[in-house]
């Protein structure tokens, strides 16, 4: 028997695939916090290796397919982030670092686009920072390539530049904690599952954007990022 719904089901948010018609579904988006040791310091934390931290983003923040990403409400600090963006295929939990890659399906490129003013009152009065973090279109990203054609990025550049002018630059192999330890470690507090998504940590040189901005992100051997800040 088929099953009713009182009201009609959520669309079903997803990413387009590079050199394919079908597309990646969107489940859960999981971010690292402070994942390169440069930012953690521009942000006044010890880069230290200690256990890594995760936030969460809704499905519904994903911006994609060359859209324009509508400066947010409530804001007048909106900061860029760069990242490696990493799709899960397999799902599990308690997953060893080395059959981590095994669970993975392909990579794209992402923005973790932050309140900062908001997520700094968050902060100040102890409270979570989803008001600064998961706020609508704050998850801008790029085409996914599959890691048939990819591989698993390790090292490689790690750029972003807004109006045609660098302004974060790094390598992946600057991750504090890499890809298959994330992904072991995150999957010890979360089931992990198809459709996840994981913002692998962002370089240093986040800063402002204002109304008007081009914003390009690039991380070797992936697609591009292209995304414009509208009213």
């Amino acid at each position: 028997m088929s099953t009713e719904f009182v009201i009609d089901p959520p669309k079903v948010n997803s990413i387009p695939v590079e050199g394919d018609i079908r597309r990646f579904a969107v489940n859960r988006i999981f971010c690292v916090g402070r994942n390169y040791a440069d930012h953690a310091r521009e942000m006044g934390h010890d880069p230290d290796r200690e256990p890594p931290f995760f936030f969460m983003k809704p499905a519904t923040a994903i911006v994609t397919d060359g859209q324009d990403m509508a400066y947010p409400s409530l804001s007048k600090d909106v900061h860029h982030e760069i990242e490696m963006v990493v799709a899960i295929g397999k799902g599990g939990t308690d997953i060893a670092p080395g059959e981590a890659l095994n669970h993975v399906w392909g990579y794209g490129v992402g923005l973790d686009m932050t309140r900062r003013d908001l997520q700094g009152e968050a902060k100040k009065m102890g409270r979570p920072w989803d008001t600064g973090k998961a706020f609508d279109q704050s998850a801008p990203c790029s085409a996914l390539m599959p890691v048939s054609q990819c591989g698993h990025p390790s090292n490689g550049a790690v750029r972003l530049f807004v109006n045609d002018e660098l302004r974060q630059e790094g390598d992946l192999n600057q991750l504090i904690w890499n890809v298959p330890d994330t992904i072991a470690y995150l999957s010890t507090l979360f089931a992990l599952e198809p459709g996840d998504l994981i913002f692998s940590g962002t370089p240093a040189g986040v800063a402002a954007v204002k109304k008007g901005d081009v914003l390009k992100g690039h991380v070797d051997g992936l697609p591009d990022l292209i995304v414009r800040i509208i009213e």
